[in-house]
């Protein structure tokens, strides 16, 4: 049972030493089982022989001698009930066990725990002539312990990022428990590790605890500044004579301490984190356990300390990042409305709305025009204060009027006073102002002007997105101009990356719809095509590339290419899909879109019908509809394209028998949605299906969804492309 119990010590060491503290520190905490023997003769148990262990473990001194009734040399026994099962043992002759027996042990009622056993000796005649005690203390092992569970629930506090408050709230409870005489004090030091402020200490008066708020690190402050500047353990055992407290002496005094031990806080990489202190009320010097004590917390107060730091860092690029991204959302938005086909006056008239509230409580736009300065546009929250800010005109060539410099110099002005020149200034309360121009090709054209009122205050960065803002504004209106020029480019390209016409195929009826996101500025990401392999069989392919544009649109090519390539030269389409995707891995880095997923299959027609080999590539399964309107989906397992990891592809063969039909489609159709309403989804593309004609035509299928997803949406634009394609099975042509 020893070894077992000293196995079970050694576990808990290893634990606490994977958190800090060295093998020392621990072995000093932890201590090392003892066994205790004692022989004792006679029914008043007189003590015959014992080993050091035992009378180190009463408390020695005057206790280590034998020939003494145990009753006589430990009388405390006796009221714990221990002299009483001595008797019994005696009377019996039976053993008796005890486990984690709890026993105060001399006139300073010291508490400690046991396991024991007492056992009757007996003479050669067999009678009971004595009692034999073998036992082993196993208070620094509950304390170990103990020790270990509490250092456990304080990394699993700092595992789950709990806050610092409450980790270092149940480090002193601990610490405090463990050495009720202790009072515990930890300090944080600021980021440049010249102070140190208030982390926890709820047993010290709160005048000593704000007092010592703010310290600065240095020799002979304290025992906790010291500590700090020495970067090691400062051990006051005296407060009332030790120099290092000379200038917080009284203040010590007053709070009732005597003696401070100090260990600074340190993160891995050396800097100062903090300092662990223990007070008392008494003078005394710290013995081993207490050093080590204070080593172990002090590491676990690094953890928690350098937790609590990357989480506030977090938490600031987390701030700065949301404010980064609300900066470009704003400016996004406001870019997206003043580039609508809005002639040139309108375009400055948003751009006065969307600068209030954003951007200031008031907002003026003025042009030059025929040598003059006309006020275009004005936004405020109140009417009133919009019509008497729209009223105000400035004066062109007026030296005092922030407009007409702004216009001269072509550069912003801003100031925290109100303009110089006559206006409504006083009536609007303005505070302050921020002038931009409004430049073409270098040139200024106008003046954006933003005006704060009391209460509201400016910086550079608001004064960099009014800069910005005022830019979009002023190439919106050429970028009107290139906007027609655009849409038919991309009209014209993304017609070259679809079919002009589908093919006629013997035996079958093809038909496709295509419909792109937005207003159709971006070539789209969806694609379909049709072509014959050489030997009467067709390849037929429907896809989705990630992303939108150029990128899309060359990775679009790529695809539809390689795969009319070696589509008559391989037989498994397998291998056609294959090699579409070493072609999109095999791209330059500038040249890599993202990944693709497609349907690629190859259709040959026959005397029952068309009969299909088909892959699926991380795309949408096709569906079945059959002749009785009967949809099904088409399951065949396979990976992403492009993504560089070799896609595992398998074949699905099937044929479509005469009035059936296999339709393609990407996922723009399922996923899009209509205000306030879930997506289009699967179920509904499956009741739209079953609801066309008996016997549809192919072009019946694409109508019927194209007409319900156009329903579904109620004009409003889709999200992303839509296409699909569909195959319908309409029996052999007769012979001519």
């Amino acid at each position: 049972m020893t070894a077992d119990r000293d196995r079970r010590t050694a576990y808990g060491a290893r634990d606490l030493g994977a958190v800090g503290g060295t093998d020392e520190d621990l072995s000093v905490l932890f201590g090392t089982s003892t066994a205790l023997f004692a022989s004792m003769a006679g029914p008043a148990h007189v003590l015959e022989a014992a080993n050091p262990a035992f009378f180190a473990a009463i408390g020695g001194g005057q206790r280590e001698r034998t020939g003494v009734a145990l009753a006589d040399l430990m009388p405390e026994l006796t009221a714990q009930g221990f002299i009483e099962l001595l008797d019994r043992v005696h009377r019996s002759g039976e053993r008796h066990v005890g486990r984690g027996a709890r026993v105060t042990i001399g006139p300073d009622a010291r508490e400690a725990y046991f396991d024991f056993t007492y056992e009757a000796r007996r003479d050669a005649a067999g009678n009971v002539i004595g009692v034999r005690m073998i036992g082993v203390e196993t208070t620094q092992v509950r304390q170990a312990r103990r020790l270990a569970a509490e250092q456990r629930a304080l990394l699993e506090q700092i595992a789950r990022q709990a806050p610092l408050p409450e980790v270092l709230d149940g480090m002193w409870r601990t610490i405090e428990e463990l050495s009720p005489e202790v009072l515990v004090s930890v300090l944080l030091a600021d980021a440049d590790g010249r102070h140190l402020r208030h982390g926890a200490a709820p047993s010290l008066p709160g005048f000593y605890n704000r007092a010592i708020d703010g310290i600065a690190t240095g020799e002979g402050v304290g025992s906790c500044g010291t500590a700090a500047h020495r970067r090691r353990h400062v051990i006051v055992s005296d407060i009332a004579t030790d120099p290092l407290w000379d200038d917080f002496r009284g203040l010590a005094r007053r709070a009732g301490l005597a003696a401070c031990w100090s260990t600074p806080i340190l993160a891995r990489d050396g800097r100062l984190l903090g300092t662990f202190a223990m007070y008392l009320r008494t003078p005394r010097a710290p013995q081993d356990t207490d050093l080590a004590l204070a080593r172990v917390f002090a590491h676990t107060a690094a953890l928690a300390i350098e937790r609590h730091q990357a989480e506030q860092a977090r938490r600031a690029a987390d701030a700065r990042e949301k404010a980064a991204r609300d900066d470009l959302a704003f400016l996004l938005a406001a870019g997206t409305a003043l580039a609508g086909r809005l002639d040139e006056t309108q375009t400055l008239q948003r751009l006065a709305s969307l600068s209030t509230p954003a951007l200031a409580p008031l907002a003026a736009v003025d042009v030059v025009e025929a040598g003059r300065v006309r006020r275009v546009a004005a936004a405020a929250a109140d009417a009133g204060a919009r019509d008497l800010l729209l009223s105000h005109t400035p004066v062109h060539d007026a030296e005092d009027d922030a407009v007409a410099r702004v216009l001269a110099s072509g550069t912003a002005e801003v100031s925290r006073r109100a303009p110089s020149s006559p206006g409504p200034w006083s009536a609007l309360g303005v505070t302050g102002y921020v002038c931009v121009p409004l430049l073409d090709r270098g040139r200024p054209f106008g003046a954006f002007t933003l005006l704060f009122t009391r209460g509201h205050s400016f910086d550079g960065h608001r004064v960099t997105l009014a800069e910005e803002l005022a830019r979009r504004a002023a190439s919106a209106a050429r970028n009107a101009r290139q906007y027609a020029q655009r849409a038919a480019l991309v009209r014209d390209l993304q017609s070259g990356l679809l079919l002009p016409d589908l093919p006629d195929i013997p035996g079958a009826q093809l038909a496709a719809f295509y419909h792109p996101a937005g207003e159709g500025l971006d070539i789209g990401g969806d694609f379909y095509d049709v072509f014959p392999r050489g030997d009467g069989s067709w390849a037929f392919v429907l896809g989705d590339v990630c992303g939108r544009g150029a990128l899309a649109a060359t990775t679009t090519a790529l695809v539809r290419h390689t795969a009319r390539a070696v589509a008559g030269l391989l037989e498994d389409p397998v291998d056609v899909v294959k090699a579409v995707d070493k072609a999109l891995n095999d791209r330059f880095a500038h040249q890599n879109n993202g990944f693709v997923t497609l349907v690629h299959g190859h259709l040959t027609p026959g005397a029952d019908g068309l009969a299909i080999q088909l892959v699926r590539a991380g795309h949408t399964p096709p569906l079945l509809l059959d002749a009785d309107h009967v949809v099904s989906g088409v399951e065949a397992p396979g990976g992403l394209l492009g993504i560089g990891i070799p896609p595992r592809l398998t074949a699905r063969r099937l044929t479509l028998r005469p009035g059936e039909s296999l339709l393609l489609y990407t996922d723009g159709i399922t996923e899009c949605r209509a205000t306030g309403t879930a997506q289009y989804g699967e179920t509904r593309l499956a009741k739209a299906l079953a609801a066309v004609p008996h016997r549809p035509a192919a072009a019946d299928i694409v109508r019927t969804l194209a007409e319900d997803v156009r329903a579904f949406v109620g004009g409003r634009e889709v999200e992303d492309d839509q296409a699909a394609l569909v195959i319908t099975a309409v029996g052999p042509t007769p012979a001519g």
